[in-house]
């Protein structure tokens, strides 16, 4: 029997970059709140369907399509499995992300390319895909998923150029799909600071001392409590919140 108390009970979502770290978190307090979840992953085959196995352990459902979020066919397969699969798409939570640790002049013009195509192109073809199915429903949320590093960071944060400047245009790109989308879709963003995830443990202990020490809260954030945040602008108790930035950072970088 379907679960009332339950925040998404009986809605889809689609989350991008779903096999690990932040995008399992989500996943998975998707599925304890009753969400049907697309989990898009592009390499990680091992670890998804892992992730699939805990999803089902806890009574929920969901279905696995692999694909390049920079690469438009491969979108439009990821939500027409969607459809197909649940029959509506409820929430798209653009989390994918990639990141090559090379400052300016290090950095090589391919990389440039995908680091902008991975974290900005993305959220553009996926809610192209999904902006016409929301507006048929009368009502869907999008969150995007950027970084502390695209906002007035501290200097450990704007390390990585094309990094900072893919997230920081994810935020200026979250304002006007807000806008342009309203009023039946409501575009949200997220921006974690530094968290326990794979991209963070292969840090150097003086890199991770650092940004502890940047940090108020004195610790690196856990992915559910990024989680958590991008749960509340993917149910009803964010109805009247939309264009806006929720960071998540322990107080690094506050302004």
């Amino acid at each position: 029997m379907p679960n009332p108390a339950r925040r998404l009970e009986g809605r889809v979502a689609i989350v991008t970059g779903a096999s690990r770290g932040i995008g399992r978190a989500i996943s998975k307090r998707f599925a304890e709140e009753g969400a049907k979840l697309v989990l898009n992953y592009n390499a990680s085959q091992k670890e998804v369907e892992e992730l699939q196995r805990e999803i089902k352990s806890i009574g929920g459902d969901s279905v696995i399509v692999q694909g390049d979020v920079a690469k438009q066919p491969e979108v439009a397969r990821v939500v027409d499995s969607a459809v197909k699969s649940f029959g509506r798409v409820d929430a798209l939570v653009n989390n994918a992300g990639v990141i090559f640790r090379k400052k300016i002049l290090e950095s090589v013009e391919e990389e440039w390319d995908r680091t902008i195509d991975v974290n900005l192109k993305s959220v553009y073809l996926f809610t192209k895909a999904v902006a016409p199915i929301m507006i048929r429903q009368g009502k869907g949320k999008i969150i995007n998923i950027s970084s502390i590093s695209g906002l007035n960071a501290p200097p450990s944060a704007l390390e990585i150029p094309d990094y900072a400047a893919s997230k920081a245009a994810v935020i200026g790109l979250t304002k006007a799909l807000a806008l342009n989308l309203a009023p039946a879709i409501n575009v949200n963003v997220v921006c974690p600071g530094a968290t326990e995830t794979d991209m963070f443990s292969k840090m150097s202990q003086e890199a991770k001392t650092l940004r502890i020490a940047e940090t108020p809260l004195g610790r690196f954030g856990k992915p559910v409590e990024v989680a958590n945040a991008v749960l509340f602008l993917a149910s009803d108790e964010s109805d009247f919140v939309t264009g806006e930035t929720i960071v998540v950072s322990g107080g690094r970088g506050m302004l």
